[in-house]
């Protein structure tokens, strides 16, 4: 291999990074642009781009999410978001914090099972209408709920496009990040709903001021009439559609779970329930495809691309030999290194890019420790770091972007710096109660040998 290869790909990866983080040049753009470059520098083999698992393409990951994204896209037509937010809205009574809390759950419980970048699609914005009926600013809501879907979708495999892409490196199944990251997860959301009332407490006083109940929700409840009239029911477009959908997510998610009894790969799974729900929906499949986020797809496989030539050209066993002869075998060194610093660097970079071009370096480190105590719990922690660290800035993660594209075009613009002085105080309470996690379950000793083993 010539010297200057290596070199060519770091410089590409790098420039190519600088643009997505900026969004001065569309992220799509940027990833074709850069893979291209790759392959015709002959950095990464035309053979390895679609046909290498670990330098190319990862099919099982393009797969796994066209599937979801069409299982949702047909759940969506059923009006079942939109039932929740007026649902939400009329059992909070008007009082502001209850609402928050409801939002943030329905994200949050939504997000496990359906990506939260497509959750927080559908409930922006029936949240910006109810926040309107009631008289309240949407604006904290909103980033309460991009907050709690992000900690959310950190639960299950197809939670958060970050744990795909680690669940494929790593050879993790759905059974495995319900074991161990729906824990954390339930711990850090509770801990996360009692923040938020610390967090936004300024714009609960100012709701309680303008019809919605009393300050912070404590006060004489006076909900609206518009609120009141509202049949919660009648958003629902297609009740016999909505039962054949859940029916089929429900089978899904049960074939998830048991994946590894029937061996069948996620990817297939969700390729096999997007069948399903094409067949119950008996509508034309140019309405289905429309839901399917093809800019996303190429994204991620431009991606794939990018992270084949840092591969390909030696790059990323040079870090990865750098990191684990720092690491010396000390995987709580690692785990604690990967939780804060994805959370770092994850707050600064989109997630997804991060997670894509440290996955390799992970396995390297997880490699050359084999044998050593705590060598899954590496994985857990990037994952953990990734996930929470998606929340630390207004361009960590794609559900924030969407989300604040969503409240601009609607008049409701969230800044940068709005976004983020909540982002990181949620960021620092989610990645501190994840290390401790950590070192409690897979470190310490303290717990039962099957807890920590499970």
């Amino acid at each position: 291999m010539d010297h200057w290869q290596p070199i060519a790909a770091i410089a590409i990866f790098g420039v190519a990074f600088a643009l997505i983080a900026s969004e001065k040049v569309h992220r799509v753009a940027v990833v074709l642009g850069a893979a291209g470059l790759m392959t015709v520098l002959g950095l990464i083999p035309g053979s390895d781009v679609f046909y290498s698992p670990h330098a190319g393409i990862d099919w099982d990951v393009i797969f796994l999410l066209l599937g979801m994204m069409i299982i949702v896209g047909v759940l969506k037509q059923t009006g079942l978001f939109e039932f929740l937010g007026v649902w939400a809205a009329k059992a909070s009574k008007g009082r502001p914090y209850r609402l928050l809390v409801l939002l943030m759950l329905i994200t949050a419980v939504a997000s496990p099972f359906v990506d939260n970048v497509t959750t927080v699609m559908l409930v922006a914005p029936v949240t910006i209408a109810v926040c309107r009926m009631l008289g309240f600013s949407p604006i904290p809501y909103l980033i309460a709920e991009v907050l709690a879907a992000n900690i959310g979708g950190a639960a299950t495999l197809v939670g958060d496009p970050p744990n795909i892409i680690i669940a494929s490196r790593a050879n993790l199944s759905y059974n495995d990040f319900l074991v161990h990251m729906l824990p954390i997860t339930v711990i850090v959301f509770i801990a996360f709903v009692l923040l938020a009332r610390v967090m936004f407490r300024t714009s609960f006083a100012l709701a309680g001021t303008g019809g919605g109940g009393g300050a912070g929700g404590r006060g004489p409840v006076d909900t609206p009439p518009a609120i009141l009239a509202l049949d919660a029911r009648s958003k629902i477009t297609d009740t016999r559609l909505l039962w054949r959908s859940l029916v089929v997510l429900a089978l899904v998610t049960v074939a998830f779970t048991l994946h590894a009894v029937i061996h069948v790969e996620p990817a297939i799974v969700a390729l096999l329930g997007a069948g399903a729900m094409v067949l119950v929906a008996r509508q034309p499949m140019s309405n289905v495809l429309r839901e399917v986020e093809w800019t996303t797809l190429v994204f991620f496989m431009g991606l794939f691309v990018m992270v084949g030539g840092l591969v390909d050209t030696g790059v990323i066993a040079t870090v990865g030999g750098w990191a684990a002869d720092w690491i010396d075998g000390d995987m709580l060194l690692a785990s604690t290194v990967l939780i804060f610093g994805s959370a770092v660097l994850g707050a600064f970079f989109d997630n997804i890019p991060y997670v894509t071009a440290m996955s390799p370096i992970v396995e390297d480190i997880v490699a050359s420790a084999s044998g050593a105590i705590g060598t899954d719990a590496v994985w857990w922690a990037f994952a953990l770091g990734a996930d929470f660290g998606g929340n630390g800035t207004a361009i960590a993660a794609s559900a924030n972007i969407v989300v604040l594209a969503i409240a601009a075009k609607e008049g409701e613009r969230i800044s940068f710096w709005r976004f983020t002085k909540y982002g990181i105080v949620t960021t620092l309470m989610s990645v501190g109660l994840a290390w401790v996690y950590v070192w409690l379950r897979y470190f310490s000793g303290l717990l039962p040998a099957w807890m920590a083993a499970s």
